[in-house]
């Protein structure tokens, strides 16, 4: 990495900027650990204090984790299509993290006034409902709620990982669906759930996927970790 020190960028944005690219373009990959603060600073010929405002940086743009007394590891980050209906799980594993979830709930509810429009339910009718903490190599990425009718899903129990991979062992697979994606910040209870602080910057995502028929057969609400996730989408002419 090539620095300037009569460059206008401060030389700590510089470090911070390189390491980015060097992490983005996979010259580190998950898990990996960064060279230590000392042996940063002798590399690039630079104070550890310049060093230790570029580690500080990147730990702000949750590029890596701080590990108390083991060092600094290269975040997980989910590039994400806007342009295919896949599952959380899927995702993960095909770009070789672990996934996993925190359960919080799984239960049978009445639906809500916008739960039975979409669905088509009568008063009083029952959903499924899941909710949970989307885990990548353990690292909390997401926070997800879920409700979908009980002739889709009528255990909520028997659902273990993935949500989807239940719904085609079933045939019921959604087909397509409607996402939504706004910018949203954590509340207390959203915060303590992804170990960020409150107020913390989040994606929200709200997704109605429907079946073949044109049935709408899940409502997704999901809370990002704007740190860990890239969309993507490709536009043609």
């Amino acid at each position: 990495m090539a620095l300037d020190p009569q460059a206008a960028t401060p030389l700590y944005l510089q470090v911070r900027n390189g390491l980015a690219r060097l992490i983005r373009e996979g010259r580190f990959g998950t898990e990996d650990a960064l060279p230590s603060e000392r042996a940063l600073a002798e590399q690039l010929g630079i104070s550890r204090v310049t060093t230790r405002k570029a580690i500080d940086a990147l730990a702000g743009d949750g590029l890596i984790l701080r590990r108390q007394g083991s060092g600094n590891y290269v975040a997980p980050l989910l590039e994400q299509p806007l342009t295919r209906l896949t599952s959380f799980t899927e995702e993960l594993l095909q770009r070789g993290f672990a996934p996993s979830s925190r359960w919080i709930k799984r239960s049978l509810g009445v639906a809500q006034p916008d739960e039975m429009v979409a669905f088509g339910l009568s008063p009083g009718a029952r959903v499924a409902r899941l909710e949970r903490v989307r885990l990548a190599d353990q690292t909390p990425m997401a926070l997800e709620t879920s409700a979908l009718p009980v002739g889709v899903l009528p255990d909520p129990q028997a659902v273990h990982e993935s949500l989807y991979q239940y719904l085609a062992d079933r045939q019921q697979l959604p087909v397509r669906a409607l996402q939504h994606i706004r910018a949203s910040n954590a509340t207390a209870y959203q915060a303590g759930l992804l170990a960020v602080a409150e107020g913390h910057a989040l994606l929200f995502i709200t997704r109605a996927a429907y079946a073949e028929d044109g049935r709408c057969v899940e409502i997704t609400n999901t809370w990002c970790l704007s740190d860990y996730y890239d969309f993507v989408a490709e536009l043609r002419r």
